[in-house]
């Protein structure tokens, strides 16, 4: 599977959000490609820890049973709901938004398992590092897709 620790795997998602444009347009949802990029880099901070969303009850009820689709081997599913705290609804600049998803990936990738966030998902609860660095190449490999690359 793939996993942000892995640089190879981190080079391919790199060179994924260079293909980009402002002009990208998503084959799904209601975030534009800024807001996308935003709503990444907000997921990114959770996983590093810098950001500490509260679980909520529905992931407390059943989180733990469906946490396997964050780090398994097939595609999210298009739709899916996501955090309130990360849903960006405000424009956001383009070309901010890419570097800044871009520098918090190579941090994540850089820092390595040792430096994840012990922090429980908001809605899928308790990851080992292994889990988030799967996960966290899942969630940008979702996103990337959405808008064709």
């Amino acid at each position: 599977m793939e996993n942000i620790y892995n640089q190879l795997h981190t080079a391919e998602i790199l060179n994924r959000i260079e293909n980009l444009s402002p002009n990208s347009k998503p084959q799904w949802g209601k975030m534009n490609v800024a807001q996308i990029l935003a709503h990444c880099s907000s997921f990114q901070d959770i996983a590093m820890g810098n950001s500490f969303p509260p679980r909520d009850w529905l992931g407390r009820l059943i989180g733990r049973f469906v946490k396997p689709i964050f780090y398994n081997d097939k595609p999210a599913p298009h739709n899916m709901s996501t955090i309130p705290t990360i849903l960006i609804l405000d424009d956001k600049d383009f070309e901010t938004e890419k570097e800044k998803l871009k520098q918090k990936i190579l941090t994540f990738q850089s820092n390595g398992p040792e430096k994840c966030s012990s922090h429980p998902h908001p809605f899928f609860g308790k990851f080992t590092p292994e889990q988030w660095g799967i996960g966290i190449y899942k969630h940008l490999d979702h996103h990337l897709r959405q808008f064709g690359v």
